[in-house]
């Protein structure tokens, strides 16, 4: 397998941005670190946009006349942490308020119970349901939920939901995506469908059943299909209905925090071709992006990104690999370095 190439994090530049600030502040500077802090400062254009977000910190604090240098890193982390949860904190308030004007009257009701929730592309968000439920959902998704007397029926239309499921053994929670149905009383688990309507789902937590979704013609001509090929699923596994078995596979802690690291506004690569990171990227954006180079669609990488800044995501491949990345009428080509 070609070398994984490791894309730095906006954290990890962050903390150098702060590493080098407390060198070049110093008086005991040398030329030789002035000129390895210009190297650096030219090898990524997030460096730069880092320093100049760290020197207005920095200034701020040497406001501050009993402050002693000891305290100033200290205080930056303070304020940086600040700054990212308000960051947070904005993003996904505006994601809120645009799916809301993006999709109309997303949320409909019909009668008490039943709702239909929907996100545009790009954004996420998180709904209680009235039997106490949690759904989240992920870019471009449409969820419809119809909580039963005997039974709460949703429908996972297109998209990606996660399910915090509120126990309640009386009525059992069934998830209609794709072409298979999950059943579950109290547990955490995602569901994702694909484009060929196969199905991938991963539990996080407690137990579910899934089987093939039935028609009402095929429940007609055999009235048990809907008990046949039932599968479990345990916290720390996959099911992917691609397969013909319906095979269960187990998954680390770590790659089960990098495919919920969405429900964080983060996207998460961890030796991927480029071009599967690309098909995940843009579904979390309107623009297109091609890579026509066979040999740079084969190149791997791995990072963690936040899903609203491609830009991110287009400086780090610039910055780490031998291509370069320019807007185009139809959208973000990738090409090799000339």
């Amino acid at each position: 397998m070609s070398e994984v190439v490791k894309l730095r994090t906006r954290v990890e530049i962050d903390e150098e941005a702060a590493a080098w600030a407390w060198r070049i502040d110093s008086s005991a500077v040398t030329p030789s670190e002035r000129q390895a802090y210009e190297t650096w400062l030219r090898q990524d254009p997030r460096n730069a946009r880092a320093a100049r977000e760290m020197s207005q910190v920095w200034r701020a604090l040497d406001g501050l006349a009993e402050t002693k240098r000891d305290e100033k890193l200290a205080a930056y982390a303070i304020s940086a942490a600040k700054v990212s949860a308000a960051r947070q904190r904005w993003w996904l308030t505006a994601a809120a308020v645009l799916a809301a004007v993006a999709v109309g009257a997303a949320w409909l009701q019909r009668g008490s119970e039943l709702q239909v929730l929907a996100t545009a592309v790009g954004q996420q968000r998180s709904v209680t349901l009235a039997d106490g439920s949690i759904v989240s959902l992920n870019t471009n998704t449409i969820v419809e939920a119809d909580l039963q007397r005997r039974a709460r029926e949703i429908h996972l239309r297109k998209g990606e939901a996660h399910f915090q499921v509120a126990h309640d053994v009386g009525r059992p929670f069934f998830v209609h995506a794709g072409d298979a149905v999950v059943r579950a009383v109290g547990t955490e688990f995602e569901v994702r469908v694909l484009e060929d309507q196969h199905v991938d789902i991963v539990v996080n937590e407690g137990r579910v059943e899934v089987r093939p979704e039935a028609t009402p013609a095929q429940l007609r001509t055999d009235p048990n299909r809907r008990r046949t090929s039932v599968r479990a699923i345990s916290a720390g596994e996959r099911l992917s209905t691609a397969s013909q078995d319906y095979a269960v596979t187990p998954i680390s802690e770590q790659q089960l925090s990098s495919e919920l690291a969405w429900r964080e506004g983060a996207i998460v690569f961890d030796g991927e071709r480029l071009a599967d990171a690309v098909a995940e990227i843009e579904r979390y954006t309107d623009a297109r992006i091609t890579i026509r180079d066979p040999a740079t669609a084969e190149l791997r990488v791995g990072g963690r990104f936040r899903t609203g800044d491609m830009q991110e995501f287009f400086d780090a491949l610039q910055a780490a690999l031998p291509v370069s990345v320019r807007r185009t009428p139809g959208g973000v080509l990738i090409e090799p370095r000339s």
